[in-house]
This record gives C-alpha cells, structure tokens and sequence, in this order.
C-alpha cells in the first residue's frame, strides 16, 4: 500500500482526507474488515492523529465505518433501504418481511398516533413492537398501533406466552383484513433514550421516522412508526433496490 501525501487544498484537510479514505474504503476493503491503526493510516496520507480522527468521525457519522469495542475501526455494511412508495407493499410480517416480532400487548397510543387511529386519547390499542437488523447490527425498531375495535376476535395478549409468539398472533389477525392501500411519510428526528437502547446509539442521534396508515374499509386500519437510525439507512422510491444502487 503505497503512501498518499495531503496537498493544500481549498476545504478543510480532514474533509479532504474523508474523501481520499471512503475512496480507500470502495477499492482496498471488504465489508467487516478491520482498518489498519490510526498510527499507519497518518503515516500513509502525511497527516497529524488528530486530523486523522476527524476524518474518521466524519465517515463514522456517514455510516461508512463503525468502532467495536475490542474489535477497532471496521467498514460498515452498505445502508439498508427504506422504500418511501407504497406499490407491492401488503400488511406487515408477511413472508418477505425482514422485520423481528418483539412483544405486544394493550397500551395507549402517542398522543400523535391516537387522532391518525380516530381513537380516544388514553384509549388502549394493540401494540406490537419490532425491530429490524442488518450483518448483525440494529437499524430499526417500529411500533405497530392497532385499535382493538379492529381485530374483535383478539383478546388482550397473554403474558405467559412469549413475548414474540404475542405479537405475531396480532399479526396473524390483522392480515386477514382486506387492506385496501397504505400511505407513508417520512421525517428527520432525533432517538428517544429507549429508540437510542434499542438501536445502539446516543440519545438525540439524528434517527428517520417513517409513519405507514394501513387502510380498510375507507379508513384507518393500523399505524405503523418505525425509527430508522439515519447513519444506516437510504431513501427508495419504486424498485430502486433491484436496480444495483451503490452503497452510500
């Protein structure tokens, strides 16, 4: 590996270091391989330790590289993609779902949820809660609101079953409903402490909060909030994932 020496250049040098690593990242290394020590990498592209770091935060922030404790600095899977277009998209936990049942049972819903149901405030609804990994990391959780109005021959979960067995029979329930079409936005946030738990980041780390309405019978159906850490994450519209995208 030969060595890399910075010129000046108009925009900061840790910027422009950035860009000469993610340029190492697509040409030298596999997904999961481990980087050489920050003593090397400054060696090789001329610079000082801490304009190396800089660089190498700016990359961990783009999702490009992520630190493991006891491993070091590894390059990080391509993000997942978050299809924004409803077209193909059925009820969840259908056969080609890559989500994980967690747990369910009778709660109220966000004060933002309850009006998008056309329930009461502090009127409890089915919750089912799920989450979603990628080579082994977190990338996202949901919650599933459900009014109990919706799906009269489910009783309130049984706590002696498994918390995934729960959710899964809620699941079951709500895919026989003849879902007539679905409606999706999408939102820049920041994680919760409890989001933050689950995804393995920092509470305020920014996060894309994707709201799906599920429609029956002309109304309301089902409310799905799902919490997308935004370092690992894409945009699709349409079929953009057959297509070959490149990793951001």
């Amino acid at each position: 590996m030969g060595t890399t020496q910075l010129e000046t250049v108009p925009e900061p040098k840790y910027w422009h270091l950035k860009t000469l690593l993610g340029d190492a990242l697509d040409s030298e290394f596999a997904v999961g391989e481990i980087l050489p020590n920050e003593r090397e990498l400054a060696a090789r592209f001329g610079v000082a330790r801490a304009t190396l770091r800089q660089a190498l935060e700016q990359l961990e922030l783009e999702g490009r590289l992520q630190r493991r404790r006891g491993v070091g600095t590894t390059v990080a899977p391509p993000r997942v993609g978050v299809a924004v277009a409803d077209a193909g998209h059925g009820w969840p936990g259908g056969a080609e779902d890559d989500w994980q049942p967690v747990d369910a049972g009778l709660a109220a819903p966000p004060a933002a949820v309850a009006p998008l149901l056309g329930v009461a405030p502090g009127e409890p609804v089915h919750t089912v809660r799920r989450t979603r990994s990628s080579h082994g990391r977190p990338v996202a959780a949901e919650s599933l609101y459900v009014p109990a109005a919706r799906l009269p021959g489910v009783e309130a979960p049984d706590p002696a079953s498994s918390g995934p067995a729960r959710a899964r029979a809620v699941l079951r329930a709500l895919r026989d409903l003849p879902l007539e079409g679905q409606d999706r936005a999408v939102e820049l946030g920041s994680a919760r402490a409890d989001e933050a738990k689950q995804l393995e980041r920092l509470p305020g780390s920014p996060v894309l909060l994707v709201t799906t309405r599920y429609i029956v019978d002309g109304g309301v159906a089902a409310v799905a909030v799902a919490t997308y850490r935004a370092d690992t994450c894409r945009l699709t519209f349409g079929d953009a994932d057959r297509v070959g995208l490149p990793a951001a």
